[in-house]
């Protein structure tokens, strides 16, 4: 007997009430793109730690250029030079200009840096061809960061601007929720890998491949364990070197055929079942439990039921359990562009083309709709969700929909 098929948004959120954080670990900070910071970020030091020269020039008194213009230049002399990295040697006195670079610091007395391409420097002095007023060109200390400052919060996902931010504070390692570790188990006696020959009923094994690279999408990069048979002890063999890793994944298995072992093996290996069966399509048969802090998920076999699967339940997981407190993509109201029938009573995920046209969003589909035709995949940038019933949804008429990346042109 079949369980009860829940709607996505139950099955979503049995899957996330297990999927807590996982620990904390120590990571070098070149390899934190897309973590979640594991606790708040104070700095230790001020950025810029002391005032600094924000262009390539001469550090002057504001006060000896007043005069300066094109016609009638004010001529200084030129102290010394401070390179980038280097200290002044002495206080700028009135009358003179030091030569400095980009990211120097300033040296006493200055308090303006005349920008090189109006001056001319000439035997050891420099005209200046433009005033300058106090303050010009100088990057003060702590202007970007204050020593004290609480810069990050625990659960910041760490993007470029945050990690350059920790760079500038001399963080070589930060504490961040650690990735789950996922494996992959495709089942069926017809798959073979890719790089191996067809034989008579035989397929190419895409679902490793596309899960792999949904994983991969999300910073984790899972460990596949390998195509299993249609037979029950070596594939409870696999299963059980799966639930070893936080994550597993198999695909195929999870319907009530004779040579679907995936839930019985799940059941004697002790893993606690959540829910069997989603009221959508693609995706019906999908099985999730945990075993300890195991997540355990059974993919359909079918490629996009599998796809769509990973996008709508596994995804939000990885990310809920990277730390991440948002870990669903946005939906959106979009006007559908054509007729969509929908007799079953499950709700049609819908492959589509999103696009804007000003401020209103719209939806095409991608073309045929099949659970196994991975080419409705391609191209898709949204999921559609057309309730089901006999009417379906008319052109014209407004659908929700999840969009998986937005696409600068229509369709």
């Amino acid at each position: 007997m079949t369980a009860r098929l829940i709607s996505i948004d139950e099955a979503r959120a049995r899957v996330l009430a297990e999927a807590l954080p996982l620990s904390l670990e120590a990571r070098p900070l070149a390899e934190v793109l897309g973590a979640v910071l594991g606790g708040e970020i104070v700095a230790a030091h001020s950025v810029p730690p002391f005032d600094n020269s924000g262009m390539d020039g001469f550090a002057v008194r504001a006060g000896d250029t007043v005069e300066a213009t094109p016609e009638r230049p004010v001529r200084l002399t030129v102290a010394e030079t401070i390179p980038a990295g280097t200290m002044a040697g002495r206080v700028v006195q009135p009358g003179e200009a030091a030569k400095i670079m980009t990211g120097a610091p300033v040296p006493g007395g200055a308090d303006a840096v005349v920008q090189v391409e109006v001056t001319q420097e000439t035997q050891g002095q420099v005209l200046v061809f433009e005033a300058a007023k106090r303050g010009k060109n100088i990057r003060r200390a702590g202007e970007d960061v204050m020593a004290g400052d609480r810069v990050l919060k625990a659960g910041s996902v760490l993007n470029p601007a945050e990690i350059g931010l920790l760079a500038s504070l001399g963080l070589a390692t930060v504490q961040v929720h650690r990735r789950p570790r996922i494996a992959i188990v495709s089942t069926g006696s017809e798959l073979v890998e890719v790089d191996q020959p067809l034989g008579h009923g035989q397929i190419h094994n895409s679902n490793s491949y596309s899960l792999r690279a949904q994983c991969q999408q999300v910073g984790i990069e899972p460990y596949a364990l390998g195509i299993v048979a249609d037979d029950y002890e070596a594939t409870k063999r696999l299963i059980e070197k799966g639930l070893e890793y936080d994550v597993l994944l198999t695909s195929g298995g999870v319907s009530v055929g004779q040579f679907d072992f995936i839930k019985d093996v799940q059941d004697e290996l002790g893993v606690e079942r959540r829910l069997w069966g989603v009221a959508m399509k693609p995706g019906k048969p999908l099985v999730f439990g945990v075993r300890d802090r195991t997540l355990v998920f059974g993919l359909p076999g079918n490629p996009v039921s599998a796809m769509v699967s990973f996008e709508l339940f596994v995804r939000p997981a990885l990310l809920r359990l990277m730390g991440y407190r948002k870990s669903t993509r946005p939906t959106y109201k979009a006007v559908i562009s054509e007729d969509v029938v929908n007799p079953d009573g499950r709700v049609l995920v819908m492959r589509a083309r999103a696009w804007r046209e000003g401020s209103v969003w719209h939806v095409s589909s991608t073309g045929a709709q099949g659970s196994g035709m991975l080419r409705s995949m391609v191209g898709a940038n949204g999921l559609a969700f057309v309730p089901g019933g006999p009417r379906g949804l008319k052109a014209g008429e407004e659908v929700e929909f999840l969009l998986l990346h937005e696409e600068l042109t229509g369709p």
